[in-house]
C-alpha cells in the first residue's frame, strides 16, 4: 500500500486525465462547511501540496530512510529547491530527520509534481533500495520529504480552515469567525495542532 501510494497511483491510466487529486479515506469526518474550491485555490496560488495535520513518524519503521534521502540529494543536488522546507524536516540543518511529516490520509496535491523528473528519480532511487519492503517506508514521509525538499516552502499549504478528523486525530480551524458564522462544528479542545506529538511548531517556525 505504502509503495503504491508513493509511486504508482498517479500513474494509473484512469488518472491520466487529471492534474489534481484530493485523498479521502474511509470514515473521515469534515467538521466545517467548505465554501470554496480547494483545487482552484491551489492552482491560483501556485501550490503543489496541502495538508491539515502534521505529526511525527515512528523511527522504527523508517530507520534508513533519511540516510537514503541524503545519498540521493548528494547525487542530485539540482533538484533541491532554493527556498525549501528543510527546516520543517530537520532540527540540525539536514544532518538528521526529526520525523515530521504531513499526514497523508488528507492531502490535496498536484500530480504533475509526482509525475515530474525530480520525484520520479527520487522514488525510483528509494524503490531500488528495497526499503518499502524491508522497512515500512510510508507514503506520508516519502511525499513530505520530497515536497519539502524539491519545492519552495510557499508551495506547501496548510488548510487551516478545513475541519478534518481521521480517528483519533482532529484538526479544527484556529480562527473564531468560522464558529461565530456557524460554518464549523469542531471541538477545538480535541484539535491535535499543538499536541505533543504534532509537528505544527516545526511548520510554524519556517513560516
Amino acid at each position: 500500500m505504502c509503495r503504491f501510494n508513493s509511486g504508482f497511483f498517479y500513474r494509473h491510466p484512469i488518472l491520466q486525465q487529471f492534474k489534481w487529486y484530493w485523498r479521502v479515506e474511509p470514515d473521515v469526518h469534515f467538521h466545517c462547511d467548505i465554501d470554496f474550491d480547494p483545487f482552484l485555490y491551489m492552482e491560483r496560488h501556485n501550490k503543489t501540496y496541502a495538508f491539515t495535520i502534521t505529526m511525527y513518524e515512528y523511527h522504527a519503521t523508517i530507520p534508513t530512510l533519511w540516510d537514503t534521502v541524503k545519498d540521493f540529494v548528494k547525487e542530485n543536488p539540482q533538484y533541491v529547491a532554493q527556498d525549501n522546507a528543510l527546516g520543517y524536516l530537520s532540527d540540525d540543518g539536514g544532518n538528521s530527520y526529526n520525523l515530521c511529516h504531513f499526514w497523508s490520509n488528507f492531502e490535496i496535491a498536484d500530480m504533475d509534481f509526482w509525475r515530474g523528473e525530480a520525484y520520479t528519480k527520487f522514488f525510483d532511487y528509494l524503490d531500488r533500495t528495497g526499503g518499502f519492503y524491508y522497512e515500512r517506508w510510508g507514503d506520508a514521509p516519502v511525499h513530505s520529504i520530497a515536497v519539502a525538499l524539491f519545492q519552495n516552502k510557499d508551495q506547501i499549504h496548510f488548510f487551516d480552515e478545513i475541519g478534518y478528523e481521521h480517528n483519533p486525530y482532529v484538526h479544527c480551524p484556529s480562527g473564531q469567525a468560522a464558529y461565530t458564522q456557524g460554518k464549523c462544528a469542531c471541538d477545538r479542545q480535541r484539535s491535535f495542532d499543538y499536541d505533543g506529538y504534532s509537528c505544527m511548531r516545526q511548520w510554524d517556525r519556517i513560516q
